[in-house]
């Protein structure tokens, strides 16, 4: 199928990651017996994604800080599950060494890797998906299996999201159109305020406690925006429901905090990033070792295979 010039992707790197290592047996390893099933999966992630969804532009999204202190403060309970003994994030030990591997790679491959101290990945693609559509007006796919980030779906502008829930070879194009048929909220913003009324127990989200996706949808379509529904709650006159109005009050706390998680950033400090996709390795020796250290030849080779194919 034909592809627009100038789209660029955009990878939540360790929704990625996460879903190759658990998508790939740990059976799939180095040389050595080390396992590199994230790294093998990762990189078949991205030779499929290139191919299929033809980007000219790409850029692995880091988490330089997956629990940023700002969200933390104004709501404790955010990823508070997800704290490792040691302060950091609970995640498979099978799973870390892989990722300081995919690092190497990427940039052997020259792949465009970009975090931002105190900041998610998430907070990385909002801003990179909002620099371009206002500079280059180019289109822009970010792919995720994290439904947090179809706040970013913006038919006008260009934005949809690849999500990935069901794999990578069975993402769905999410639109504005997707959206309304799917949640019955017809545009990103409406998506994110419908997320804070329901609440995310995965990343520590109480939600408004009563109120479940499809009520929180109707709301959202019929006050437009979560500062009026809120607004409603104290008018009388509002025509909301008196259990929906005492409910709404009880979680006026909550209401006002957790826009500040659920909101990506789209000012992050971002230097310029050199996202075009790489005409050859940009260290090919390097690659050549970490290829053959890793056992890396054949998930590589589809990478640069993808790449050569979507620059045509």
């Amino acid at each position: 199928m034909p592809h627009p010039a100038g789209r660029l992707m955009l990878l939540d790197s360790a929704s990625l990651y996460f879903r190759a290592f658990h998508g790939v047996p740990d059976s799939v390893t180095a040389p050595d017996g080390t396992p590199v099933n994230a790294v093998r999966g990762f990189l078949d992630s991205i030779a499929f994604l290139v191919t299929t969804w033809g980007p000219s532009r790409l850029v692995a999204c880091w988490d330089d800080d997956w629990r940023p202190a700002f969200r933390v403060e104004a709501l404790p309970s955010y990823k508070a599950h997800r704290v490792a003994p040691d302060g950091g994030e609970d995640a498979p030990d099978l799973l870390l060494p892989q990722v300081d591997v995919i690092v190497d790679v990427l940039a052997a491959l020259g792949i465009a890797r970009v975090g931002a101290p105190g900041y998610e990945a998430d907070d990385v693609m909002a801003t990179l998906a909002t620099r371009c559509t206002a500079t280059s007006g180019d289109p822009v796919d970010v792919v995720t299996g994290d439904r947090d980030l179809f706040q970013l779906v913006d038919d006008a502008a260009g934005v949809r999201v690849l999500y990935c829930g069901k794999g990578v070879r069975k993402a769905d194009a999410v639109t504005q159109t997707w959206l309304q048929g799917k949640y019955g909220v017809g545009t990103g913003q409406g998506y994110a305020d419908m997320a804070v009324l329901r609440g995310d127990p995965s990343d520590g989200l109480p939600g408004v406690s009563g109120i479940g996706e499809k009520t929180a949808a109707e709301l959202v379509t019929r006050y437009g925006t979560l500062e009026a529904l809120v607004a409603a709650a104290h008018d009388d006159a509002s025509g909301l429901s008196p259990g929906q109005r005492s409910k709404l009050l009880a979680a006026q706390d909550y209401l006002a905090a957790a826009p500040v998680v659920v909101q990506t950033a789209r000012d992050v400090p971002l230097g310029d990033v050199d996202d075009a996709l790489p005409a050859a390795p940009a260290d090919l020796d390097r690659l050549g070792e970490l290829v053959h250290r890793w056992g890396l030849q054949s998930s590589v080779e589809r990478v640069l295979t993808a790449l050569v194919h979507a620059r045509g």
